[in-house]
């Protein structure tokens, strides 16, 4: 993440378990496996996932595995920690506390092996500093993780987060139908904290509601004009969508530079 540029990062919950306005089922892990070798393919370097991602996590793992150590060594592999897969239930449990975020981080270092980005998931403004986040992230240092980050859902915890002076990065969504977090952007790049942008087409229901248009390079555009340095995740499935998306990326990008 030193590259002071917009760059365009894959989410993975698409591969783990379902998401989106539309509920979109996984892939089955080959499939999984063809979108990631597709993203390597289009020149994406930068992975999101995350326990609450379910499988998410062991399918990249596996993945990641199979590469050359060259080409391992020179991905950006983010994942997160505070959100935790339930396989009784089929659903997530929130838990912040140290014991919690310890079990999380070992296993996520199990399954991925190098981490080069640990976000606090579910980070509220109450979260983002607490005790127990801060030995957390000090034993994910000693393990080697140098980065971290907070995944909020107010402005109040990116202020807060950003006060804590912990974060090299934090994630939201924004997106033409969201501007939340705008306001943010500003106090991030004093404090050289780095936008990573999720849910560029509000999880689908842009692109329900313009439909026959060029959505994704409209999104990719406003993301451009207002951010200009960050990282943009997008949350395909499907490699054919995945080189819809990188080909619209690249069109914004060039056309306002």
């Amino acid at each position: 993440m030193n590259c002071r540029r917009l760059e365009l990062g894959l989410g993975l919950v698409s591969i783990g378990r379902k998401w989106g306005v539309r509920d979109v089922a996984p892939p089955s892990e080959g499939q999984a496996r063809e979108l990631l070798s597709t993203a390597l393919e289009l020149g994406i370097r930068t992975f999101d996932t995350a326990p609450a991602y379910a499988a998410s996590e062991a399918i990249l793992g596996r993945f990641l595995g199979d590469l050359p150590a060259e080409q391992r060594a020179g991905l950006t592999i983010m994942t997160k920690a505070g959100e935790h897969w339930d396989a009784e239930s089929g659903g997530t449990v929130v838990d912040h506390n140290y014991d919690a975020l310890r079990r999380s981080i070992d296993r996520s270092l199990e399954l991925l092996g190098p981490i080069a980005v640990l976000q606090i998931h579910k980070a509220t403004e109450d979260v983002v500093g607490n005790a127990d986040v801060r030995r957390a992230i000090d034993y994910a240092r000693n393990a080697g993780i140098l980065q971290f980050g907070a995944s909020i859902s107010t402005v109040e915890a990116g202020r807060r987060a950003i006060e804590t002076e912990i974060y090299s990065c934090l994630q939201f969504p924004l997106n033409e139908s969201d501007w939340t977090f705008l306001s943010l952007l500003p106090d991030m790049a004093a404090s050289n904290i780095r936008p990573v942008i999720n849910r560029p087409f509000a999880m689908g229901a842009l692109v329900q509601s313009h439909e026959g248009q060029d959505l994704g390079k409209a999104a990719f555009a406003f993301l451009k004009h207002h951010v200009g340095d960050g990282i943009v995740l997008t949350g395909t499935g499907k490699p054919t969508h995945l080189r819809e998306n990188v080909a619209s990326f690249n069109a914004a990008v060039s056309a306002q530079v």
